[in-house]
């Protein structure tokens, strides 16, 4: 499916190209009606416990429907990495354009321009957009400055030299795990001081030295791709 999509290019300012490709209209709906039927069955469920609550019960209803029709997606992409249940089902998740996580504030902005991106019906100024905007973004993502992405991009890990596969010792944003899975898979490329150079870019996550974190960083990012 990725293969579909646009790739997405950025240079961080350390001189490392991060890439990956960026989701289409179909996945993303996909991943809209699979948070929609969540939403759906929570309000089921909450309206057949609180069917016998009469007036209570429906102020209640509401209540329960305005939160989750606002802030379901706000909280899981805050605080479970970019990814709503339905996001994370396709492989998918949300992060600035600069692919650095997004934050409460662009997290709202994105989504409560929604509304816009349903005009006139059924999200058509949102696929307009989408279809226009050249990365695949609907209007809430072109205010907040953020994309939807695939978050497991192919990787080839064919012609890499024998290693020990190392767990990352953090939890990685997913531009770090770009960077190292590029770092692993073009090293062979790189002058031993440029290897030694960009290991000391990444110390704050390797935690080593350049010399001792060349050879980490190539054994988490195989890690990363799969070589476990």
């Amino acid at each position: 499916m990725p293969a579909i999509d646009t790739s997405y290019l950025v240079e961080t300012p350390e001189g490392i190209d991060l890439q990956v490709d960026v989701a289409g209209p179909v996945p993303r709906a996909l991943a809209y009606a699979i948070d929609f039927a969540i939403r759906s069955g929570i309000v089921l469920g909450a309206s057949l416990i609180l069917m016998f609550a009469n007036k209570i019960g429906i102020g209640i209803m509401l209540i329960l429907s305005f939160l989750l029709e606002w802030f379901y997606p706000v909280l899981f992409e805050v605080y479970r990495q970019g990814q709503t249940p339905g996001k994370k089902a396709l492989g998918l998740v949300v992060v600035n354009d600069d692919l650095t996580p997004i934050a409460l504030g662009t997290s709202l902005v994105r989504n409560l321009l929604r509304s816009a991106d349903f005009l006139p019906f059924a999200y058509l100024f949102g696929l307009i957009s989408m279809v226009l905007s050249g990365n695949f973004q609907r209007l809430g993502d072109i205010a907040a400055g953020t994309l939807v992405v695939y978050r497991s991009v192919p990787l080839s890990n064919g012609g890499l030299p024998p290693c020990v596969p190392i767990a990352p010792p953090i939890s990685l944003a997913l531009e770090d795990q770009i960077a190292i899975i590029d770092f692993t898979q073009r090293h062979q490329q790189l002058t031993l001081d440029r290897q030694r150079e960009l290991a000391g870019i990444l110390k704050e996550i390797t935690r080593r030295e350049a010399d001792n974190g060349v050879e980490y960083l190539r054994n988490v990012g195989a890690w990363l791709l799969g070589m476990r």
